[in-house]
């Protein structure tokens, strides 16, 4: 992945969409592996939930290679992502994802909320 791309950009492209393509590196292949996401945006702060938690393949990837590269629409972005695992912060995130995205639709999607990743967009 290139490096760290302007931000300034993306934040339009963000504010636009309700998901993202998430680009993590496999942990086996070091190929790269785009999947769609959604997020929430707080500040300059892009936050995520893996669907699965610790259990998703995405955050597994990311224990052994945080750097990725988040897409909206014609932009992107490159950095690293931090995991999340303070029981609070990740209730802060839930939150923020069941403001966005309604709290039925998060209690359907997301059955182990156990952990989220915060990525820096600065």
């Amino acid at each position: 992945m290139r490096s760290r791309l302007k931000s300034d950009n993306i934040f339009p492209a963000l504010k636009k969409n309700k998901e993202i393509e998430l680009t993590v590196t496999g942990r086996r292949t070091g190929k790269p592996l785009p999947r769609p996401v959604w997020f929430v945006l707080r500040g300059t702060e892009l936050l995520l939930l893996p669907v699965t938690g610790t259990d998703s393949q995405w955050y597994k990837n990311v224990l052994v290679n945080p750097l990725v590269k988040i897409s909206a629409g014609q932009q992107s972005f490159n950095g690293n992502l931090r995991v999340i695992t303070e029981k609070r912060r990740i209730e802060e995130v839930i939150d923020l994802f069941r403001g966005k995205y309604g709290p039925s639709d998060i209690k359907k999607y997301y059955p182990k909320p156990n952990v989220a990743a915060s990525l820096s967009i600065s």
